[in-house]
């Protein structure tokens, strides 16, 4: 699981403002969803890796972005 910044050559990095959820699989990306945070939220950011592992340790969601959005789209 991964939660950050995603680079994109396209923005400058001063400009670039999504954070975003990733599931991987090794250096694959299984699931990915743009989350609520702004760059600077790293404590929120920390929580909602948290929140997501437990849930899927637990076997409460499926590995896909339709299951992840509810998180994502949460403040903390």
């Amino acid at each position: 699981m991964w939660v950050g910044v995603p680079e994109d050559s396209y923005i400058p990095k001063n400009q670039q403002t999504n954070v975003d959820l990733q599931l991987r699989e090794g250096a694959n990306v299984i699931a990915s969803v743009t989350t609520v945070l702004d760059p600077e939220d790293t404590g929120e950011a920390q929580q909602l890796a948290r929140e997501v592992r437990e849930a899927i340790e637990a076997g409460k969601i499926a590995l896909t972005a339709h299951a992840l959005e509810p998180f994502a789209d949460r403040l903390r």
